[in-house]
């Protein structure tokens, strides 16, 4: 990354967002020294203006940011700093500075398809997933009847966690079968998008 710490003074903004929930957690400042330690540590490190020092995201609260990515903006001059927070990340006990609750886990199955987008680019050996792509198409449609199946006989007389449980099998097995066929749920929302006017 060629960065532009210049710009204003030797710091850089860096954007903290939670990766599963795309939730914008906090606003920080780095410097190059704070830059190099996140990327070593894998824990957000920033300059802190107050202090006047490193300040490690989590060092007195435990409520570390764990490093996913950072992705330097067209100007190179901040920082879109994807994370997994292991707690609240404002000062006063708020999930963000901002005083919104960092929740919506419908996020992470924007994660899950790429996790196995990359699956069937990779095809590693001893994944249940691999097993699926090898399988066929034939093999995960019906698959995906099974676990819709299973999701009706919970919906009527099973738990809620039941049906919770094999609703998440079939939208698993679903998006499998989508990036077989080379669609995503992308390809749904759009269409889903059209159709509500």
């Amino acid at each position: 990354m060629n960065l532009d710490f210049q710009k204003m003074g030797g710091l850089i903004p860096a954007i903290i967002q939670d990766e599963w929930t795309s939730k914008v957690l906090m606003l920080g400042f780095m410097n190059e020294e704070a830059l190099e330690k996140t990327l070593a540590t894998g824990k957000v490190t920033f300059f802190s203006r107050t202090k006047n020092r490193l300040w490690t995201k989590g060092e007195e609260s435990g409520n570390f940011l764990n490093l996913v990515s950072i992705t330097p903006d067209c100007d190179n001059d901040t920082l879109l700093v994807k994370v997994h927070p292991t707690g609240p990340v404002c000062h006063t006990g708020n999930d963000t500075c901002w005083g919104e609750t960092n929740q919506g886990d419908f996020s992470f199955i924007n994660y899950l398809q790429n996790f196995i987008k990359k699956r069937y680019e990779e095809m590693p050996e001893g994944s249940y997933t691999t097993s699926l792509f090898k399988s066929g198409v034939n093999r995960m449609a019906q698959k995906i009847g099974e676990e819709a199946v299973e999701t009706v006989i919970e919906a009527v007389n099973g738990t809620d966690e039941g049906f919770i449980y094999e609703a998440s099998d079939l939208i698993y097995h679903l998006i499998v079968l989508l990036t077989s066929k080379g669609f995503s749920l992308d390809d749904i929302g759009k269409e889903l998008k059209k159709r509500h006017k």
